[in-house]
């Protein structure tokens, strides 16, 4: 089947009648929930660090509840906005959306659910903190998290938006409990882009030549994906600078953590050896088994050194 018949059948597959608790389980399988592991523990750790230890009661759960909404309106958007080309992409043809499977009606409903829900977190920050920084933010985070989809059709800076977006994990972490910033969590936060960008370009890999052929921006659709992985290396390189960086300047944060950052440049290595310009069979355990080691292991080791 050809890029024009895939989009044709976007547009005209019916969508199935299906009861809303398999709509909900195919939305969460399309959106990745598992995912989530990605950024969740560095907010985690800037919680944990901003509160000089154990949080306030409440305060982690509402923390927890922020991260899982606003990274599903996020995919929802991605989702949405993305669904034509997912339809010219064979890998990503499949998808709820381009597939059928999903009305697009049902995503935005979902999408604006756990807006709402998103919001309604933040504003509980308020109510029980007397901190009206996360609800007065809250549009702004959830409007830069959902353009990202955007920046593919005009810039191939988009991976570092990607970065970005996730970056905004460990701030609004911070902001929520202290309700200030300070520099440690944005230093965080430069790691986390750059950890981000890295392994997204060497995802994009995967979609060099549906990239050119559909004028997707992105690292591997301009420069090729051998040169492509050096940007991802140098990236992943400077991200471990920024991570020796955040325990220097955390007093809270010592032996077990520099452990955790041995182990995420270890990691990062075997990451980068697993896959090659011309063998990319390997990039889905890159992209999913070994960062998401690295997110965890970083952040519990993080956070065992707050306590200790």
């Amino acid at each position: 089947m050809g890029m024009d018949a895939h989009a044709t059948t976007m547009q005209t597959a019916v969508v199935p009648s299906l009861p809303l608790a398999e709509k909900l389980s195919a939305f969460a399988a399309d959106i990745k929930v598992s995912h989530t592991v990605f950024a969740m523990p560095w907010a985690i750790l800037a919680t944990f660090l901003a509160a000089g230890g154990v949080p306030r009661g409440g305060v982690l759960a509402l923390i927890v509840a922020c991260m899982v909404t606003a990274r599903t309106v996020a995919m929802a958007a991605n989702r949405l906005l993305d669904a034509r080309l997912d339809a010219l992409n064979p890998r990503t043809a499949g998808r709820a959306v381009p597939s059928g499977r999903l009305s697009r009606g049902f995503v935005a409903a979902a999408l604006a659910v756990c807006a709402a829900v998103f919001i309604l977190a933040c504003g509980l920050f308020w109510v029980f903190y007397a901190n009206p920084w996360p609800l007065a933010l809250s549009i702004p985070v959830l409007a830069f998290l959902s353009a990202y989809p955007l920046l593919k059709r005009f810039t191939r800076l988009c991976h570092y938006y990607l970065g970005a977006a996730l970056a905004l994990a460990p701030v609004c972490a911070w902001v929520a409990v202290s309700g200030s910033l300070a520099w440690p969590p944005i230093v965080m936060a430069g790691a986390v882009l750059l950890w981000t960008a890295g392994f997204d370009i060497i995802y994009a890999c995967q979609d060099y030549e549906t990239d050119c052929a559909t004028g997707v921006f992105s690292v591997p659709s301009k420069l090729g994906i051998a040169a492509a992985l050096w940007v991802s290396r140098a990236t992943h390189a400077a991200c471990v600078a920024l991570l020796v960086l955040l325990g220097w300047l955390s007093p809270e944060l010592a032996t077990l953590y520099f452990v955790g950052v041995a182990l995420a440049l270890a990691l990062l290595l075997i990451e980068h050896s697993l896959v090659k310009p011309d063998d990319l069979s390997n990039v889905g355990l890159a992209f999913f088994t070994v960062n998401g080691i690295i997110s965890v292991a970083l952040g519990t080791l993080g956070v065992i050194d707050v306590f200790v």
